[in-house]
């Protein structure tokens, strides 16, 4: 008993994407949009697992991705965040248009825990009581409000908060975050 596999192994590329594998791949969601992940390879003309697809898409050939370095406000931004909510990567990239939840983590990893520890400190500043508090009460289920948006950070104008990370959710709930 257990999970049937991903895809049968036998047929499959691994390593590295070729651009025409790239190609296809965007061409086939630009025209019929991000479905069935698991049915896309062979929909798309691709011999490649589902997983690989829904990964590469998510975290390289995405067109809202944002290339090249961070940002100053970006450093901050995560800094603050990571206080609040400690490594739950996928809640900070919500905040951070653009960046994925692994380029935030690994970011995090490579630059900025280490300046952090240049400075002497191995943690950010704690987060005073009203930062704790946006995070710790329970958050109003109003239609239209995002996350980021129920931390009381400053709106993105990239924020779609009736979408939230595409999942359509309307709302989450907080409540059950640990405070360190």
């Amino acid at each position: 008993m257990g999970r049937s596999p991903c895809c049968e192994k036998a047929h499959t590329n691994k390593g590295a994407w070729t651009k025409e594998e790239d190609d296809r791949l965007v061409a086939y969601i630009k025209a019929h949009g991000e479905g069935c992940w698991r049915s896309l390879p062979k929909a798309a003309g691709l011999l490649r697992c589902g997983k690989s697809c829904r990964l590469r898409w998510i975290n390289y050939l995405r067109p809202d991705l944002k290339r090249g370095n961070f940002t100053e406000e970006e450093d901050e931004l995560i800094m603050k965040l990571h206080s609040l909510l400690g490594n739950k990567w996928s809640l900070i990239a919500g905040r951070l248009p653009g960046r994925t939840d692994n380029e935030i983590k690994n970011y995090w990893n490579t630059h900025i825990r280490r300046k952090l520890l240049s400075r002497g400190s191995t943690r950010p500043p704690a987060p005073c009581q009203e930062e704790k508090a946006m995070v710790m009460k329970p958050v109003k289920r109003e239609a239209g409000l995002c996350f980021s948006c129920s931390l009381g950070l400053p709106k993105s104008t990239d924020c779609k908060c009736s979408n939230f990370l595409g999942l359509r959710t309307a709302m989450l709930d907080f409540r059950s975050l640990e405070m360190k």
